[in-house]
């Protein structure tokens, strides 16, 4: 299990930064779908090598923005938060492997 941290200025309520879950709040540990939504991240991260995923989310979120103009379209539009909000209710998703689940979406 990834270690998390408490960020009360977090402006979401959850975030993944390989190796941590960033949280804003001590509630939000016992949400099962935020941390696998960030844990799905994690995993992301690890595909890519850990910087590159941080290169093509936000390359992939600023075609978005320029594609939706809008910044909520923008954001769930990008492929890694399609893959995260697909399956984040799917406690199981990351234990059946799904490796590079994300660049099937883009395809």
């Amino acid at each position: 299990m990834a270690p998390i941290i408490i960020v009360k200025r977090l402006p979401a309520a959850g975030m993944a930064i390989f190796p941590f879950i960033l949280l804003k709040s001590k509630r939000y540990k016992a949400d099962k779908e935020i941390i696998n939504h960030e844990r799905i991240h994690l995993r992301q991260q690890l595909e890519l090598l850990i910087l590159p995923f941080y290169l093509l989310y936000l390359i992939n979120y600023l075609i978005n923005l320029i594609r939706f103009k809008d910044h909520d379209l923008a954001y769930r539009n990008i492929i890694f938060e399609k893959e995260a909000y697909q399956n984040d209710s799917n406690l199981n998703y990351l234990k059946k492997g799904n490796w590079f689940g994300w660049l099937k979406l883009s395809l």
